[in-house]
């Protein structure tokens, strides 16, 4: 269970639009297993997920998984039938419910469970689900989902699993969508001699096995994503390390392979001082009880909550590469993967549709980190060199109730417009007062677009849905059209803006003189304002804060001319 903060259900948000949307004037088509997939229907509403105990044993020679899953949940609404989630090419051997077996019937990747009457409401029940088979193998993790099986250096086996977006029911039954996540949770990992397992959470002993194999137990104490669940097997090395945080001391876990040792120590001192900026802008780390860890996977990286996978190689910016010199200054997996245990960890998004709560705003978390280190002036470089790679051609929110993300440009895009609505506030100690509210009161809770836009709304005292609309909701930039106007001795400049949102209405900042800014409230009529003897080459826009489009013309008239 996870609370809800929105102000729409939902359901009533997106079921009505579960087979299409249009996006830029062609209508995407979704399916039934689609909708299965992504909407909340009363067989997954009339339940609420309070714990797991995933008990799994991974055979990495013939690349399988069998175990069980039992689920406690608290009756919502008086119920006889729900849906669970598990990828078709797992087999369900059976159900089990106070000791009997349950009937159930599969559709695509939907398991419906029949219960023999109906449930009490306010009751709480548990059953289990024995299961097994082949997982789906990631051909390019983290972009697909899927177990990457592979070996290190000295042919160790060394294996990890990534499932965002295509859903945790690729490798274990549950309730799939974001909407409901456990209380707390407990992951039970078999594997074989010589690796071991390390999953979410703390560890709760190891057992070893009449076969051989060793069994390791996790222990979640806070709410989790069922996406952010995971195991990581290697033949780890692991050192530790504390940080005096905001809610005291954070234990800082580090699993690494063994040949990359003396490469991670020195890599990961950059954890401390990231964790004192994220403090400082968004508070509290959101899982003390469960500490901090960086595991070395396999594929480049994941918001494992609590045990944030890292595969960038030990390079600096992304594998060693970066669209500006600060790039270059920080390792980008750390301060991105990490960010999200703030952002989509801890602040969640009850629909992929709108995972640029997620993305967003931890893509805005780099570039605060930057400032954080290096001052706003190497933030703003940082931001504005994402622009190439920007493509504006669909909305940032996806279509709701068919687990579809939106557009991929709410990584950059979404940065740049949070730093855009920075801009447009014009008061720093009111903006990062509310970026640290969000992140505060939506702590450890389900949200949606609806109740993030309310919430800026209410801490700024300003209606700004025009703004979130307009770059959320559409593909296109707002334009700004600019026209210099001189006449003898006259200069004038007029302006409006060119946007999806009928009354949108920005207010940006603009040269009325050489050299000086001043604010302009443009609507999506003109208006006009005399200049002081600006020559055109000398009209600009602060369009390093705004992230916008410009279209600025001239036009000179000869006042001897008729007409004139």
């Amino acid at each position: 269970m996870k609370t809800w903060i929105t102000c729409l259900l939902l359901l009533a948000a997106g079921g009505s639009r579960s087979f299409g949307q249009l996006l830029n004037g062609e209508e995407e088509r979704f399916t039934r297993a689609d909708s299965l997939r992504g909407t909340l229907t009363p067989l997954r509403t009339s339940y609420d997920v309070t714990f797991y105990h995933l008990n799994l044993r991974v055979d990495i020679d013939r690349k399988t998984i069998a175990g069980s899953n039992r689920v406690r949940f608290r009756v919502v609404q008086p119920f006889d039938r729900l849906q669970l989630d598990l990828y078709a090419n797992l087999a369900i051997e059976k159900i089990v419910f106070r000791g009997q077996p349950l009937v159930f019937t599969r559709a695509f990747n939907a398991v419906f469970v029949q219960f023999p009457e109906k449930q009490k409401v306010g009751s709480t029940q548990e059953m289990e689900v024995f299961y097994g088979g082949s997982p789906t193998v990631a051909q390019r993790a983290p972009w697909d989902g899927g177990f990457v099986w592979s070996r290190d250096a000295g042919g160790k086996p060394w294996v990890g699993v990534a499932c965002q977006g295509a859903g945790a029911s690729l490798w274990w039954p549950c309730k799939d969508h974001q909407s409901d996540e456990p209380d707390s949770m407990r992951i039970s990992v078999a594997v074989p001699p010589g690796v071991i397992n390390v999953s979410n959470g703390r560890p709760r002993g190891r057992q070893s096995l009449p076969d051989g194999y060793v069994r390791y137990d996790w222990y979640v104490s806070n709410p989790i994503n069922t996406y952010a669940v995971t195991l990581n097997i290697a033949d780890y090395a692991t050192f530790g390390d504390a940080y005096a945080g905001q809610d005291g001391n954070l234990s800082l876990d580090y699993y690494v392979l063994r040949e990359n040792l003396a490469k991670a120590r020195k890599q990961f001192e950059q954890v401390k001082p990231m964790l004192a900026c994220y403090e400082r802008y968004f508070g509290p780390y959101p899982f003390y009880q469960d500490g901090y860890k960086l595991v070395e996977t396999p594929y480049l990286g994941m918001e494992h909550q609590s045990a944030v996978a890292y595969g960038n190689g030990y390079l600096p910016g992304y594998e060693g590469s970066a669209t500006s010199e600060p790039g270059l200054t920080f390792d980008y997996i750390i301060i991105h993967e990490s960010a999200h245990e703030w952002w989509g960890n801890s602040v969640t998004s009850a629909d992929i549709a709108d995972m640029w709560i997620h993305e967003s705003f931890a893509t805005y978390a780099e570039a605060l980190y930057v400032e954080c280190r290096q001052g706003y002036p190497a933030a703003l470089t940082y931001m504005n060199a994402q622009r190439s790679g920007i493509g504006n051609q669909q909305p940032i929110i996806g279509p709701y109730g068919v687990n579809q993300e939106g557009s991929g440009d709410m990584y950059n895009k979404g940065m740049l417009m949070l730093n855009t609505l920075r801009g447009v506030v014009n008061n720093d100690q009111l903006w990062f007062e509310t970026i640290g509210g969000l992140a505060r009161e939506f702590k450890h809770k389900i949200t949606n677009a609806e109740g993030v836009i309310a919430y800026f709304n209410r801490r700024l005292g300003k209606d700004y849905t025009y703004f979130f609309d307009q770059y959320l909701r559409h593909a296109r930039l707002p334009t700004l059209l600019v026209y210099y106007v001189k006449k003898g001795d006259q200069t004038l400049v007029t302006f409006r803006w060119d946007a999806d949102v009928p009354d949108f209405r920005m207010p940006v900042r603009i040269t009325t003189a050489k050299g000086k800014y001043e604010w302009i409230e443009p609507g999506t009529d003109f208006k006009t304002l005399p200049l002081k003897g600006l020559r055109f080459e000398d009209l600009k826009v602060a369009d390093d804060r705004f992230y916008i489009d410009v279209k600025i013309s001239a036009q000179y008239f000869d006042p001897n001319a008729a007409g004139n």
